[in-house]
């Protein structure tokens, strides 16, 4: 999505028939709803330092996300990928866990950068009106994701801690009045007291 930095109509700026988008992989140039024309950008080098990290971070992102979600996929119960092992599918969710997690803060680096610096530069009395941006949807997508890859990876984690405990119950050790016969027992009973004690 190009809606990373987006025109500010402020002080003099008013022109809102025309509007400017700047993503991370091109510009995009938008008249009166009706005409768009984006263009690719020349050159890696020329760009800012965060538009070059936030390409390299986001392409990180998205092959660790995949890759997590293959691992997923190996370490779920319904597959037989792993073998039977409960042990060794719990690790393989857990790796997959933090691998959601490390994309999840992937997301977020290049997106809270350019967050900061377009705030930075809103309120900076130094930049012209007309080169002041404000944020696009592209960083709060970015922002909802981010969230979602740290949550997901969470759950996966939770699960994979050892929280079902296996309790062995056994039998109390038998006493020597077990051993004895019933019927020696009942005789026993029945001869230490007369009829004439019952009432």
């Amino acid at each position: 999505m190009p809606q990373w930095r987006v025109t500010a109509f402020i002080e003099n700026n008013i022109i809102v028939f025309e509007t400017l988008w700047e993503g991370l992989w091109m510009n995009c140039f938008r008249q009166a709803n009706i005409r768009m024309q984006c263009k690719m950008y020349d050159s890696l080098l020329a760009l800012t330092p965060d538009l070059q990290a936030g390409r390299a971070l986001m392409c990180i992102a998205v092959i660790l996300s995949f890759l997590a979600v293959l691992v997923a996929i190996i370490g779920m119960r319904c597959t037989n990928c792993a073998g039977d092992n409960e042990k060794s599918k719990k690790i393989i969710l857990l790796i997959s866990g933090i691998s959601f997690i490390l994309s999840g803060v992937l997301v977020l680096i290049p997106v809270s950068w350019t967050a900061n610096q377009i705030i930075r530069d809103f309120y900076n009395p130094l930049v012209n009106a007309a080169q002041k941006r404000e944020l696009g949807e592209a960083l709060y997508i970015g922002w909802a994701t981010a969230l979602c890859l740290v949550a997901g990876g969470g759950i996966l984690c939770c699960i994979c801690s050892p929280t079902e405990q296996k309790y062995k119950y056994s039998l109390p050790p038998k006493s020597a009045a077990s051993n004895i016969p019933r019927g020696v027992v009942a005789k026993k009973t029945s001869s230490l007291y007369s009829k004439s004690q019952y009432v």
